[in-house]
């Protein structure tokens, strides 16, 4: 209980939202070098370096400005910019701040100039190189005026030879950091880079591992991974089935021979999309090898699954099926079985392919049932392009389930 309070108070505090919430700790952790300059200025009151009205105003605008950036970051208006982390603002506004501490600490002002390298530090991991060398610039400048200042105002604690000191240090360690903030930022740009052309070359990876180049259907080692789900689910729950088809394109071989591989390559990928648009979003239709396909027909019997196939033979039959030989009409043979799931999944893909032999060997342009349940027989039941005709009826509830 103590532990869930903990965390709503966490959240309420930094906000749910892990990137908010670390833009909000990384401002908190700035704002300790503020409280270091707090410190200083209590101590540099307390030794009479420094004037209390000072130290007061001083510490109001510390207060403020750490109270402003917590409101703008806690609240969500800060990603409404390009850098939701606000980091050149900040870092501006925190150097204002420590180089009007540097103005009004009085012997002790050397001190806080080691402030002004912290919080440029800060910056070097989230400055673009254009940031840092704004963040670089606007130091050397508003040093060198706030010296030129106080040298005429408080000439004791401010001489000439101590501050030209100063100068030439903060002129030569902030360039310093504001470059190597930009390299670091450029090294960033370039591993996010290299990042991003690694996840795309891994996508690109597991789709050639998965997917046929020529149509973009799933490959037959991933169907076979497909297959293998599915019967873990017929397994586990007993009462999933599906039924496979093996398909071949009728003549292939005539249609390379007689119009070059050109136009076979467009029919296999027409043939892929024709398929695609056929079937139900559940099926998987994978290339087999050439010009057979194996298409799985998910939650099915061989009779409803007949009827997807029957949907597929009348788009493709009246498709062009390449832009070149527009007059090219394309049939198919069908080998069509159930699983069963007491067997494995290669006897049932050898009972498909013994139903397409059969297709075949009756004439082509039809569909041969070997139904998983019978033994295995010479003669399967051939169902030809009319099949749906003349098939046992179909139920409305079956027919619309393969729909």
């Amino acid at each position: 209980m103590q532990t869930s309070a903990t965390s709503s108070l966490a959240n309420w505090l930094l906000s749910a939202d892990p990137k908010q919430r670390l833009r909000i700790q990384r401002s908190l952790l700035a704002a300790n070098v503020f409280l270091a300059c707090c410190g200083l200025q209590a101590y540099a009151v307390w030794m009479g370096f420094m004037k209390a009205q000072d130290a007061i105003w001083l510490s109001g605008a510390i207060v403020a400005n750490c109270l402003l950036w917590y409101a703008v970051l806690r609240s969500g208006l800060n990603q409404r910019f390009a850098d939701p982390a606000l980091t050149l603002p900040q870092i501006l506004a925190a150097l204002t701040i420590i180089i009007g501490a540097y103005s009004v600490t009085g012997p002790v002002h050397g001190s806080t100039m080691m402030l002004l390298v912290l919080v440029l530090v800060f910056g070097v991991f989230n400055l673009q190189p254009r940031g840092a060398r704004i963040a670089a610039g606007y130091t050397v400048v508003a040093m060198g005026v706030a010296q030129g200042v106080m040298m005429a105002r408080d000439p004791v604690n401010y001489p000439f030879k101590l501050e030209i000191v100063h100068f030439l240090l903060t002129a030569a360690i902030v360039p310093t950091i504001s470059s190597l903030a930009a390299q670091l930022s450029s090294l960033r740009a370039r591993l996010q880079s290299q990042k991003d052309e690694l996840g795309q070359a891994l996508v690109r990876i597991q789709i050639l591992a998965t997917r046929d180049e020529l149509t973009g259907l799933v490959n037959r080692r991933h169907m076979m991974d497909v297959l293998h789900q599915h019967r873990k689910r017929l397994e586990r729950t007993g009462h999933h089935r599906f039924c496979l088809a093996l398909i071949d394109l009728d003549h292939f071989k005539r249609v390379n021979d007689t119009h070059g591989h050109g136009v076979g390559d467009d029919v296999l990928r027409h043939f892929a999309q024709i398929a695609q648009q056929a079937l139900r979003d559940t099926d998987v239709l994978a290339r087999w090898g050439g010009e057979e396909f194996l298409m799985l027909l998910n939650d099915t019997t061989t009779e409803q699954a007949n009827v997807g196939l029957e949907r597929v033979r009348d788009m493709v039959a009246g498709a062009t099926m390449s832009a070149a030989v527009p007059e090219l009409r394309t049939t198919f043979s069908a080998g069509l079985t159930a699983y069963d799931c007491a067997e494995p999944l290669d006897a049932c893909i050898e009972r498909a392919d013994r139903a397409l032999y059969a297709a075949k060997a009756a004439g082509r342009n039809r569909t041969a049932v070997e139904p998983a349940s019978e033994p295995v027989s010479d003669e399967p039941k051939l169902l030809p392009a009319s099949a749906p005709a003349h098939a046992a009826p179909l139920r409305q509830s079956d027919a619309a389930s393969i729909i």
